[in-house]
Order: structure tokens, then C-alpha cells, then sequence
């Protein structure tokens, strides 16, 4: 399979794109605002120390206060117990095998937790160190960790943590073995580190200067702590560029090509220092249209903000984003299948899944997401498209979690959720129906009006009323709904004038008296 990254640097925003086989699988885009800051290191101030959440919010100086959980926050008295560690490249797929774990891979729930209380670590108005660990989404702000993590082209320093952890796509057990020693023979201070995916192979040598690297810049952002005002930013991740270059080049991309000449050269700086045998995978786009639009990804990307998905079959998916969770429906659509319903039911599920796991991806869905399969009769197709579903899921770098078919036929899984979906990122709740999705229907206002005319009656003393309301409304009003003026000039003994009042939301309408002179 051939991959490649296609970095739109001209204009506004930096637009990252991941295509396999000329398939757009990944964007990631960089507006230089508070959407993409997981990673960053701040010298924040707790505002407000929450018990009963067991919880704090901090001042970082964004526009939203951060919040941080007990379980994030480094507690001295037992000696800083790592319960779960936030890489700062985001990139689940070079997180070690952390603290003890069930059969499951997952964090086992008996392992200890910060058991000293959030009002015992923190006051109001104390400076702390923090990264963020999940960038502002929607109405929630960053959410921080006093657990350090810094990554390198080879290594992640987690200086705040005595671990040394190998990435689980190093899958040789003899070179995992040789790189864990080699890290602890290495290390001068009991400073944790995780060997990333790229670092496989990697000699003596370059292992001690990365360390040296990254030792000498935690300890500069130690020293720019006691010194820097709060809040204020101490170190910033590396631009969405350079960090898909960093994270993505060298095992998910086999070359990279961008727009803008000055981000071209600042690539080829980063790749000369860090990755110099990969120089020649970099290339300058020549073209005279625009790059996504040479590459067919602007339609690609509109489609990913839209709701229903079509599938092969006939059949499609819908997708719909909620504030706690994503629904995603599968329906027969237009497909009536050849034989029998059953079957026809597992082809559709079947086929829609290798498009939910793609639109997932693309899309970085995250956290709860709920996925209502047509009904199946039998279980042997129940399991087949559980399995089908959890194989194509293993594609995805975000970590996931599934759980079988429940007897509604709903799927719950989970997906590690750290910035904001495509839909947030490029999307804004609709101005007319304020994030509704649905307007009342014009029937409904109409019987609306006269509701609150016949409310109003005694209050109106006018010879005449008038109706201002949306040019629609007023249509309606005066020709298939003129059943409802009518009505009220009976009941009331007065004249209703109807003004069309073309800045007016659909749903709006003005009921004013007058009197004649």
C-alpha cells in the first residue's frame, strides 16, 4: 500500500492530509488557535479546588479554564504512582504497556490509585506544572496531567515517572529485550522513557544524544518555571506539520509533498537534523491548481461533514455527533438483496463496516460511540460482523474498545478521543436553528401565531393587530393558512394585517396594536 502526506501550508490554515492508495484516511488541520494544544507545558494557577468531583480547574491562559483530575496529579507521598500516562504526540500506537493490566490489555481497575484527596494536594492560587493531555472540545476545556511526557524522534521522556516502556509495534521480543537494557544502562537519572516505533534498531549512539536532547529540555522548562509569570506557556508541541513529518513519515507514509515554500524548507531543516536518510521523500508540489485540489480531497472532505454516507450495496450509514457520544445507524436503503432477508441484512452490515471504521477515522470520532446494526436472527451472523468489526478496527492508531453485540443489536465501543472531530473543527452549530438540526414545521408556527394572539387578546386594546412574520409565513397566512386570520378577526372583532418582514428567523413573528386616528 502506498502512503503519502499532502500538506496544504498556503492560506489561513495548514491543512495535513494522509492518503493510502490516493484515499484520503487522515486530516488534521492547524488554525494556530486553541483547537490543537495537546502536548503544550504550562505554568498554570488553580482557580477553584472542586471535592466533590475530586477535581481542579486551572488558569493556562486560554480562553477556557483547564481542568485536571485527582488521578492525574502527582502525589509526593506515594512517590508519584503512575496510573496512566498521556503522550503528547497523541499517537496511541507507541504508548507502552503501562502498570498492571487485565487480560484485556486494559488498565486494571485494582491497581492503586491517588488515593490522597484533590483538597490535599491543591489550594486556590498555587502555581502548578501541567501538560495538556486532551485539547478544549465543545464546551469542555483542556484536560491536564502533572505527568510529564516529551517526545523525541526516538524516545518519549516521562521525567516525573521511574518506567521504561518498549512501543508494542516493536513486535521482535530479542530487539525489545536489547532496547530496554540498552535505555536503562543509558539513563543517568531514574527518568522514564518509552522507545517509539522509529526507534527500532537504533544504535548506542543516538540513544544517548536524544536523551541528552530531551534531558537538557525538561530541565530548561523546569528553570523557565520558577522564573516565567502565570500563567504562560513553557514548551510547545511541534506544529501539526512537522509533527505528522515526526510521527508519520517514517512507517506511515512513504513521501511527503507540500504546497508552501517556506514550510517545504522548514520540513527539509527538521528531516536534515533528525531524519537525514529520509530526505529524498520530501517534494516541493509544482502545480498550478491548488494541492487538495490536484490530489480530488476537497469533495472527500465535504463528504465527511455530511450526515448520511452511501454505501456500495445500496444501503447506507448515518452519522450523527451528540455532546456525550456519536450514534451511527446502518440502513438497508435501496438494497433489496437476491435471496432472503437474513441475508441481506448481514451483506449490508457487512459492507458497512470497513465505511464505519473508515469514517471514523477520518472523521476522529471520539469517545462513547454507539452503532445500531439492522437486526440479525441468527447469532452466527451476529459474531461474524463483531469480529469483522474488531479485525478492520486494529487499523486504527487511536486506541478502541468493543463489546459484542447486545441483544438490541447495538454495538458500544469506545475510541480514545484527545482533539476535536473533523465535524468541530470545521463546523459551527447552524446560526438559524441554533444547533437544532430541526425547525419547527411553518403549519406549527402558523398555529403558533394564533395561540399567542388569542393569549394576548385582552391585552391588545387597537383597532387593528398587526402580524409581522417571515415572508413564507406571510404566503402562508394569506393563502392556504387563511383559515386562521379569519378565525381571529371573528373572535377578536378586529382587522389582522400581515407584514412580510424579510430579516426575520422562520420561527419569529412580532404582534404589534394599533389605533386609528
Amino acid at each position: 500500500m502506498f502512503k503519502e502526506l499532502v500538506i496544504n501550508a498556503i492560506g489561513p490554515e495548514i491543512r495535513v492530509a494522509l492518503l493510502e492508495d490516493g484515499t484520503i484516511v487522515e486530516l488534521y488541520v492547524d488554525r494556530s488557535d486553541e483547537s490543537n494544544v495537546a502536548g503544550n507545558i504550562y505554568k498554570g494557577r488553580i482557580q477553584r479546588v472542586l471535592p466533590g468531583m475530586q477535581a481542579a480547574f486551572v488558569d493556562i491562559g486560554l480562553n477556557q479554564a483547564a481542568f485536571i483530575y485527582v488521578d492525574d496529579v502527582i502525589d509526593e507521598k506515594t512517590n508519584g504512582y503512575l496510573d496512566r500516562v498521556y503522550l503528547s504526540n497523541n499517537d496511541e500506537e507507541d504508548e507502552a504497556d503501562l502498570g498492571p493490566k487485565n487480560k484485556k490489555n486494559k488498565i486494571d481497575s485494582s491497581a492503586p490509585k491517588n488515593k490522597t484527596a484533590i483538597e490535599e494536594l491543591f489550594v486556590e492560587g498555587q502555581d502548578v506544572l501541567v501538560q495538556i493531555a486532551r485539547s478544549p472540545i465543545g464546551s469542555k476545556g483542556a484536560r491536564l496531567t502533572s505527568y510529564i511526557s516529551i517526545p523525541g524522534r526516538f524516545l518519549v521522556l516521562m521525567p516525573t515517572v521511574d518506567h521504561i516502556g518498549i512501543s508494542r509495534r516493536i513486535t521482535d521480543e530479542e530487539e525489545r529485550l536489547r532496547l530496554k537494557d540498552l535505555v536503562i544502562s543509558l539513563r543517568e537519572q531514574n527518568f522514564g522513557y518509552i522507545v517509539r516505533t522509529a526507534g527500532e534498531g537504533l544504535t548506542e549512539e543516538k540513544i544517548v544524544k536524544e536523551m541528552e536532547f530531551l534531558v537538557n529540555l525538561w530541565a530548561d522548562i523546569q528553570k523557565n518555571f520558577q522564573t516565567a509569570a502565570t500563567p504562560s506557556l513553557l514548551h510547545e508541541e511541534l506544529t501539526v506539520t512537522l509533527r505528522s513529518v515526526r510521527d508519520l513519515l517514517a512507517h506511515d507514509a512513504d513521501k511527503v509533498i507540500i504546497d508552501s515554500p517556506t514550510v517545504y524548507k522548514s520540513v527539509l531543516s527538521f528531516i536534515e537534523k533528525f531524519m537525514p536518510r529520509l530526505k529524498e521523500s520530501v517534494s516541493k508540489y509544482e502545480g498550478a491548481e491548488p494541492i487538495f485540489d490536484a490530489y480530488n480531497l476537497e469533495g472527500d472532505i465535504g463528504r465527511a461533514l455530511k450526515k448520511k454516507v452511501w454505501l456500495k450495496c445500496g444501503g447506507y450509514i448515518i452519522i450523527e455527533n451528540t455532546e456525550a457520544l456519536v450514534a451511527i445507524d446502518v440502513n438497508t436503503g435501496r438494497y433489496v438483496g437476491k435471496h432472503n432477508f437474513e441475508e441481506t441484512v448481514l451483506k449490508t452490515n457487512l459492507e458497512s463496516i470497513k465505511e464505519i471504521a473508515y469514517q471514523i477515522r477520518l472523521r476522529n470520532l471520539g469517545g462513547i460511540i454507539i452503532i445500531d446494526f439492522i437486526d440479525m436472527e441468527r447469532k452466527s451472523n451476529q459474531e461474524k460482523v463483531y469480529n469483522s468489526l474488531v479485525e478492520v478496527l486494529k487499523k486504527d492508531k487511536s486506541k478502541t474498545n468493543v463489546l459484542p453485540i447486545s441483544d438490541m443489536g447495538l454495538v458500544e465501543m469506545t475510541r480514545k478521543r484527545t482533539v476535536k472531530s473533523l465535524n468541530r473543527m470545521l463546523c459551527e452549530p447552524c446560526f438559524y436553528c441554533d444547533g437544532e438540526g430541526i425547525l419547527l414545521s411553518k403549519q406549527t408556527i402558523c398555529n403558533n401565531i394564533y395561540r399567542e394572539i388569542l393569549r394576548l387578546s385582552s391585552d391588545v386594546k387597537g383597532e387593528k393587530i398587526s402580524l409581522r412574520v417571515h415572508p413564507e409565513i406571510a404566503d402562508l397566512l394569506l393563502g392556504e393558512e387563511n383559515d386562521i386570520i379569519i378565525s381571529l378577526e371573528k373572535h377578536l372583532q378586529r382587522q389582522v394585517v400581515i407584514y412580510p418582514a424579510p430579516g426575520f428567523h422562520i420561527e419569529e413573528f412580532n404582534i404589534v396594536e394599533i389605533y386609528l386616528e
